[in-house]
Order: C-alpha cells, then structure tokens, then sequence
C-alpha cells in the first residue's frame, strides 16, 4: 500500500463511518446496494487489461473483478485508511497481493503514476461511492481523463427511485441519511455533460425501476 494521503475532512469522516461499519459492511450492504456483480460481469476489460476502482471500501468488489477477469491487475483506492486495513486483509486472504494493489488517494485528484507507476486504466469502476463524496462531480471528472484510449467508466449508485412508491422512497433516503448517504438525482445528466467533454460517449440506465443508476462512459480508441 502506498503512503497515506494527508487526511482532509472528508477522510476523517470516512475514517470515523467505517471505522466499526467495515466490520459488517459487506453482510449489511449486499441485500441493498444493487446492481455491482451486474456491473461487473458488463466490465470485459481487455485481456491483460487494468482495472481501477475508486471508493474500493472492503476489497469486495476488487476480488470479484481478479476473480472474473484473471489475466487483468487490478487496483484499488480509498480515502479511508480504516476501510484499506480491511481491503488489504480481505485481498491477502483471497490470495491476490500479486494481483491487486491498494493506495490511499484523494478520489478528486489522484495520480496514477504514482500512486501504481501506471499512466491510466482501462477500465474504472466507481461502485456506490459517489453518494457519499460531496465532491462527487470532481471525482467523475477525474475518472474520465484517468482512463486509457478505448477505456471505459462504469458507475453504479443510488437512483432516483421514480418507479417505485414515494413512501419506499421516503423511508429509504431516510435510512441512508444516517450513514451520510446521499443519492445524486442529477447523476446521469452530469455524467452525460463530464463524458461530453472528455469525449467520451455516455449510456445510461435507471435499473430496479429506478432504484439504481449505472451508467458507462466509454473513450474512443483513437
């Protein structure tokens, strides 16, 4: 693992959410946080490829990604130091040091070389984070021009929930309000204005009537 970055007030927060949460995070998330092996299975990086995910929290989604996808590295970055302890001890219990890397990173402003000696990625996975960083636009925005030529952004989170029933809606902002969750409504029309810019086609789909959003921005080759 890298050097730790300096702790701003959104690792801090990180830290003092997950500081006891990373210990059941992935048993109380899995029945709620819909839509990531999905993601997953959609990835098909290019044999020998890279993978990055940002916001990796306990490892889970990076083991599955080695697993699927055996002939590509994987990597992973986190702002909270408490969640990288649990990702580092769930990768070196699956086996995969040689096969994933962790750093601790700024999400809004990271660098790959030297973080990972890696000039981009081929494909960059922002699973159910971005609902938890205020800053979550820079973040998109960093992803899309970390990717290589012909790479690809995929990004799940929270929807807006507008084919379900207003009081399920209610009840669940309501619920993720105390983890400092906050669905980003406006996620698929920024991602479609930031993947615009970065010359980037965008799709995007509102899947479990709305509940989830996951959207794929993908970079021309040449």
């Amino acid at each position: 693992m890298s050097a730790p970055a300096p702790a701003g007030s959104t690792a801090g927060l990180m830290d003092r959410i997950y500081r006891h949460q990373r210990h059941i995070y992935d048993a109380s998330r899995k029945f709620y946080l819909l839509g990531r092996d999905q993601l997953i299975d959609g990835l098909q990086p290019p044999p020998g490829g890279t993978v990055l995910e940002i916001g990796c929290g306990t490892g889970r989604n990076l083991i599955r990604i080695a697993r699927r996808y055996p002939s590509c590295a994987c990597y992973g970055l986190d702002v909270s130091s408490e969640m990288l302890a649990t990702a580092q001890g769930a990768v070196a219990k699956a086996g995969m040091e040689k096969r994933i890397r962790l750093a601790r990173a700024d999400a809004t402003d990271f660098d790959p070389q030297a973080l990972f000696g890696l000039p981009g990625f081929d494909r960059i996975v922002i699973s159910y984070a971005l609902s938890m960083i205020p800053p979550w636009q820079g973040v998109v925005a960093e992803a899309l021009h970390r990717l290589e030529p012909g790479g690809a952004l995929h990004i799940v989170d929270f929807g807006d929930q507008g084919g379900l029933p207003a009081p399920f809606k209610a009840v669940l902002l309501r619920w993720l309000g105390l983890f400092h969750v906050t669905p980003r409504e406006d996620l698929p029309a920024v991602t479609r204005l930031l993947a615009g810019a970065a010359g980037a086609d965008c799709r995007v789909a509102a899947p479990y009537r709305g509940y989830a959003v996951h959207a794929v921005a993908a970079r021309p080759r040449g």
